[in-house]
């Protein structure tokens, strides 16, 4: 039992070092750098005192307009983008899966390969493919009598919520792909002698079976979702675009950090947003939980 314990330990410890340096850590340090700020002495030509402040930061940047609506904007991003990634994901993954599918390799490859380019690169992209006096495509639009600014308040997000598909589609039908071919081929054997449609074993058998790869996804798409920082970053730098520098909480929190020096209200910021990653996540762990041992209950029944 010793020596068990002993292994059990020295396998661990490098993951509980390593989790400590990069997460614990830099938690801790923002969650005390929230709690002070930087003022002036005098009538300001005397240097900088850092000032505990304890709750103030936070007070702040709840008090901030800008700060919220940026929270508002995510809400916005996650109603658009999570449905359309999730929905086309699954679609392709079960048409890959599906008997009629052909080239199988060739368009995994193509459609994961948008993921393999850097997000900055992606969105230095596309910033070009939505600039009138440059994009092709945006002149075709234009030639063919479609009209659309991809800079203006009504089409940034749905521009950026493009950018965030073409990248991460690809990833995540990868994902939803290989739950699909560890699916055991037996049961889908029957359902189809039993005379049942393709439709029917793709959303009444196939898809419930990979419910845990689709609430893994969900999960992880919420938490990037509310990460966004490169594509409205990226974006902000276009000509008469919509998207400002407080546009989303993380480009709140740098801009506070890196144009205004506010390094405790840029910590605050960031604290409020990961505690919201945090109870989300809580939530849909919960929400699908409650739903697997429904499922289960069910199957004890019958």
């Amino acid at each position: 039992m010793k020596a068990r314990t002993r292994a059990a330990t020295l396998l661990l410890t490098p993951f509980f070092v390593l989790f400590t340096a990069v997460m614990v850590v830099p938690i801790g340090y923002a969650v005390w750098l929230s709690l002070f700020t930087e003022k002036q002495s005098g009538l300001g030509f005397g240097g900088t005192e850092t000032v505990f402040t304890g709750l103030d930061n936070y007070t702040a940047a709840l008090g901030d307009r800008a700060f919220l609506e940026g929270f508002g904007v995510l809400l916005g991003y996650c109603l658009f983008y999570i449905p359309l990634l999730l929905a086309g994901a699954l679609g392709l993954a079960l048409l890959l899966d599906s008997a009629l599918a052909r080239a199988r390799r060739f368009f995994q490859l193509a459609l994961f390969l948008p993921h393999a380019v850097p997000g900055i690169i992606a969105a230095l992209i596309w910033v070009y493919l939505y600039t009138p006096q440059l994009s092709p495509v945006v002149q075709a639009m234009e030639a063919g009598g479609i009209g659309f600014d991809f800079f203006s308040p009504e089409g940034a997000l749905p521009s950026i919520v493009n950018i965030a598909l073409w990248e991460w589609l690809g990833y995540n039908m990868v994902i939803f792909y290989a739950a699909l071919q560890a699916i055991d081929r037996s049961v889908l054997e029957a359902a189809t002698v039993d005379g049942a449609s393709a439709w029917r074993i793709a959303f009444a058998i196939k898809v419930p079976l990979i419910r845990a790869s689709l609430a893994m996804v969900a999960l992880f798409t919420i938490i990037g979702s509310l990460q966004l920082f490169t594509e409205p970053l990226i974006l902000n730098k276009g000509t008469g675009s919509a998207v400002t520098s407080t546009w989303t909480p993380n480009m709140y929190a740098y801009t506070a950090a890196f144009d205004r020096n506010d390094y405790g209200l840029a910590a605050a910021a960031s604290v409020l947003l990961a505690l919201t990653a945090a109870l989300l996540s809580f939530a849909v762990t919960r929400l699908t939980g409650r739903r697997k041992a429904g499922t289960a209950g069910k199957e004890r029944t019958a």
